[in-house]
């Protein structure tokens, strides 16, 4: 009798394993099939705004001297290249200084910061830093680097008020790689009488490097992308010449909002134009950028 009752029971709490199982997996199902749909309106939305792009740019991006004259006050001559300078000598700033800095205070921060209160805080603002609005950092620079450092509405100051708006991002994402090292690479490399340097510089690091270019990847291409803070800065809509470090300058972003609020129907032309060569600009980077991060994770 007591052996028959088990049995029941035993074939009762199956039947419920059973059932609970096709539940999950019927919930699994439908809920990804909800995230494949959000996917697939978020690619149709983008194809849209591509294609309008395109119908409206192509014609005006193949005209000669679009790439290598400067702007005109006519909507079918002239061209954007002192945007373009510009907007290559902004991202080489923002990389040159926000890179080495923001990998240098996540290492500091991951591999010899104490872990305290203090270092607890510091992480803390570094995460609230990177949700502030860029036009924050615009005014930031505007104090700091127009008027206290003296260098007024130039281009070193466009690149350096975007080297610290890429600083939040490139920091936490360099820790996140940092910290996903393994500590057995480190425990090993300590082993064998290894420095803490030498460990970082020939393991953890290169171990990391394709975490830490996704967050320069994101951080350079939001820079360059980026209008507010060059507002604010002092970038112009106008140049009649390619600018130096300590000169006037302009950006793509400028540019296509220059255009954009400009009554004549060829202006609009040229703003889907620039619009298409910012977007080959940020894929070539971001291009650059995935090419290392391949070559980094098959040499691991």
């Amino acid at each position: 009798m007591a052996s028959s009752i088990n049995s029941d029971n035993f074939q009762q709490e199956s039947e419920d394993f059973t059932d609970n199982i096709d539940n999950r997996e019927k919930l699994g199902k439908i809920f990804e099939v909800i995230f494949l749909l959000g996917l697939l309106i978020g690619l149709f939305v983008l194809a849209l705004l591509v294609f309008d792009i395109c119908k409206d740019g192509l014609v005006r991006f193949f005209t000669p001297g679009f790439i290598t004259e400067t702007p005109s006050r006519f909507p079918n001559q002239g061209g954007i290249l002192p945007a373009i300078v510009s907007s290559l000598m902004l991202g080489l700033i923002t990389i040159l200084v926000s890179v080495p800095i923001g990998v240098g205070a996540a290492l500091y921060l991951e591999e010899y910061a104490p872990k305290n209160w203090w270092a607890d805080l510091i992480e803390i603002n570094i995460s609230n830093l990177a949700g502030v609005p860029s036009i924050v950092y615009g005014l930031l620079g505007l104090g700091v680097f127009n008027y206290f450092l003296g260098f007024g509405s130039a281009l070193i100051s466009g690149g350096l008020t975007l080297s610290l708006l890429s600083l939040p991002v490139i920091i936490v994402t360099a820790r996140e790689a940092i910290r996903a090292v393994p500590d057995s690479l480190r425990n090993a490399s300590y082993g064998l009488g290894i420095t803490k340097w030498q460990t970082i510089s020939n393991h953890v690091l290169p171990y990391a490097i394709p975490g830490i270019l996704t967050g320069v990847i994101i951080s350079v291409s939001r820079a360059i992308g980026d209008a507010a803070c060059l507002i604010v800065v002092g970038a112009v809509s106008f140049l009649t010449f390619s600018p130096g470090l300590f000169q006037r300058f302009m950006a793509l972003p400028i540019q296509i909002y220059s255009y954009i609020s400009r009554p004549e129907p060829g202006f609009s032309n040229a703003a889907a134009a620039t619009i298409l060569v910012l977007l080959l600009l940020i894929l070539a980077l971001n291009g650059v950028a995935i090419f290392i991060r391949q070559r980094y994770s098959l040499s691991k």
